[in-house]
């Protein structure tokens, strides 16, 4: 299983990062087949089966991330009315309820379209969205390695058996070493409000991968897929980058200008 999961990475990571480098519609469209299969992920979790709901998610999702290269704006509308779509369309008998069934757009489709509209913005677009990867992966290998060496009590059991708060820690120091690199490459010191951004934001990936967990738990299976060999499903692997990309997206909307250039 951990060659299976090495391999794997291998193969998505080059895949990502060339993407991210190349931006524009490339990376919309990569983002865009995230969003559809995400979709077809949730609507077979939260309904048991992909029918009209979960195709006008994954449509819109994919059509969203896509638009949001020239009209991020109506992108998001569009998935917010996908969101209430979905809601109208899902049985009415559906086992997890019809408003989950409808947020599966909001879920896989916002962030998608952050993605694509922080790496518009040029050279810093690019600097963003490498900082939010790294600082992603970061966190995850800083946690499982904090969990796994130090154990200790654990974070939310009855969602996540395995989490702990000694990895909660290693993932936000992780997350904020991240960000001190990137601003030594940026300003040519490390910045203490990148490393702290950072690390909060690694608390918000955190969050998104127990909200994944919370939602699995929910509807009783062990993976979103077996899309991806050793890994699961794509919201398995892009849970906590979800999170993260909406909040940063959010913060850069909110100030007007792109986080890593808050302290220029």
């Amino acid at each position: 299983m951990l060659v299976t999961r090495i391999v794997s990475a291998l193969v998505m990571a080059p895949a990502a990062l060339l993407a991210a480098w190349w931006g524009g519609y490339v990376f919309a469209v990569l983002a865009a087949v995230a969003a559809a299969v995400m979709a077809w992920e949730w609507h077979k979790m939260v309904a048991g089966r992909f029918g009209a709901a979960g195709m006008i998610s994954a449509v819109a999702g994919a059509a969203a991330a896509l638009g949001a290269v020239e009209t991020p704006h109506l992108s998001v509308l569009a998935v917010v009315a996908a969101c209430l779509a979905g809601t109208a369309l899902s049985p009415i008998h559906a086992e997890r309820g019809r408003l989950w069934v409808g947020l599966g757009a909001l879920y896989t489709g916002l962030p998608a379209v952050a993605l694509v509209w922080l790496r518009q913005d040029g050279e810093l677009g690019l600097l963003t969205l490498l900082w939010l990867l790294l600082l992603v992966w970061a966190t995850d290998t800083g946690a499982y390695g904090a969990g796994r060496g130090l154990g200790g009590p654990l974070l939310m059991p009855r969602v996540s058996p395995k989490k702990t708060w000694a990895g909660l820690i290693g993932g936000v120091v992780s997350a904020g070493l991240v960000g001190g690199g990137i601003g030594l490459w940026l300003y040519g010191q490390p910045s203490l409000a990148l490393m702290a951004a950072s690390g909060l934001l690694a608390v918000v990936a955190q969050a998104g991968d127990l909200m994944e967990s919370w939602v699995k738990r929910r509807c009783g299976v062990k993976d979103s897929s077996a899309i991806i060999p050793g890994h699961g499903g794509v919201l398995d692997r892009l849970d906590g980058l979800l999170a993260a990309a909406l909040a940063v997206a959010f913060a850069a909307w909110m100030s007007g200008q792109p986080v890593l250039a808050w302290n220029g």
